[in-house]
C-alpha cells in the first residue's frame, strides 16, 4: 500500500473527528466514547496532539500532555484499524518526541499493545504507578 501519509501538529482538532477515529481504532474500547463532554475536554485540554491524515481523512492521533522539557506523557496513541500496520503509530511516536525533544516520552500501554512497544525501540519502566480516586490512598 502506497499512501502519502501527511503528519502534524493540530491545536485545534475537531473532538469529533477524534472520537470517530478513536471508535475505528482497538483503543475505542478503552475510553470513555459514550461520555462526549468527556472526550472534548480530553483534546481540548491536551496541549500536544499530532495527527496522521491520509487525503485529509484523520487515520492517527498521539494526544499528549507535556510541559516540552522534562516530561511528556502521551496519553493516547491510536490508529484506524484499516491504517494499522504501516508504522504510522510508530510515526506519531516520533513526531511526538520530535516536538518535545528534551522531555521524556512517558505513556501507559493499553494491554493490546504491550508487545509492540519494546519492537519499536521503546524501554520497559517497571515502576509506573496509577492511582483512580483519593480515597483509595491508605
Amino acid at each position: 500500500m502506497d499512501l502519502h501519509i501527511e503528519y502534524a501538529q493540530e491545536k485545534n482538532l475537531n473532538w469529533q473527528e477524534f472520537i470517530d477515529t478513536l471508535i475505528k481504532s482497538t483503543l475505542g474500547e478503552r475510553r470513555p466514547v459514550d461520555d462526549l463532554d468527556r472526550i472534548k475536554m480530553m483534546v481540548e485540554n491536551a496541549n500536544l496532539i499530532v495527527t496522521a491524515r491520509i487525503n485529509g481523512q484523520l487515520v492517527g492521533v498521539a494526544r499528549s500532555v507535556t510541559d516540552w522539557v522534562f516530561c511528556t506523557y502521551l496519553s493516547d496513541l491510536f490508529v484506524d484499524e484499516s491504517y494499522q500496520k504501516l508504522g504510522i503509530g510508530r510515526e506519531l511516536i516520533k513526531q511526538t518526541k520530535l516536538a518535545s525533544p528534551q522531555a521524556k516520552l512517558i505513556l501507559l500501554s493499553a494491554p493490546k499493545a504491550v508487545a509492540y512497544y519494546p519492537r519499536i525501540g521503546m524501554t520497559h519502566h517497571a515502576h509506573a504507578y496509577t492511582l483512580d480516586a483519593p480515597e483509595d490512598l491508605v
